[in-house]
């Protein structure tokens, strides 16, 4: 990579980085781009280089986002290992996603409950579809989880990680390693199909 391209790359992470940032704080329409540029500590114009518009600065971070969110969901993955041992690294290292970057888990949230998501169903992460996606039909299609609706997984899923990660980041409740694992059971045992194992961890 060359050096415009390394300074290239490197402004446009700093205005996503920023962005991310800005809005835990202020929210959507609390951070103009004047603002994130500011904190980005790039020129007001140089935001519309990469970005043509606020709108679509949200929604390239979003995508951004989950792309991150796939990959550190997936890092490790053992194919080799049974599909629920699989499953239950694939919780872990969600919620860890979502302790250790409380301003992604936060955009999230935000971005699913406003009208981008809404009115761009279409702008999606095609590695969370690739990988993640993938991971869950394979489940299905292979009757590890009970005969469930797809649609009903991520919220049963997703829902359970994101209550216990908020819990956790406001202290209301502080889980042990052994307490997820539970709370990851409870899920578990919610959509297997009905002959399989409860799992205990050491």
């Amino acid at each position: 990579m060359n050096v415009q391209l390394e300074d290239n790359y490197g402004k446009r992470e700093a205005v996503l980085k920023s962005t991310l940032a800005l809005i835990k704080e202020y929210g959507f329409h609390g951070t103009p781009m004047s603002m994130i540029a500011k904190h980005a500590g790039v020129a007001a114009g140089t935001i519309y280089h990469y970005f043509d518009s606020k709108e679509t600065l949200i929604v390239e971070l979003y995508i951004h986002v989950k792309d991150r969110l796939a990959k550190a969901i997936l890092v490790y993955d053992d194919k080799k290992l049974p599909y629920k041992d699989r499953f239950f690294n694939l919780m872990i290292n969600q919620y860890n996603f979502y302790i250790e970057n409380p301003d992604a888990l936060v955009f999230l949230e935000q971005y699913v409950n406003s009208p981008f998501a809404k009115n761009y169903p279409e702008k999606e992460s095609q590695l969370f579809i690739d990988k993640v996606h993938t991971f869950f039909n394979y489940g299905i299609e292979n009757a590890y989880f009970r005969n469930i609706d797809p649609r009903l997984l991520a919220p049963t899923v997703k829902g359970t990680l994101v209550a216990a990660a908020n819990f956790q980041l406001s202290e209301h409740i502080v889980f042990s390693k052994e307490d997820l694992i539970e709370v990851i059971n409870i899920v578990w045992d919610g959509i297997k199909r009905q002959n399989l194992q409860h799992i205990q961890y050491p």
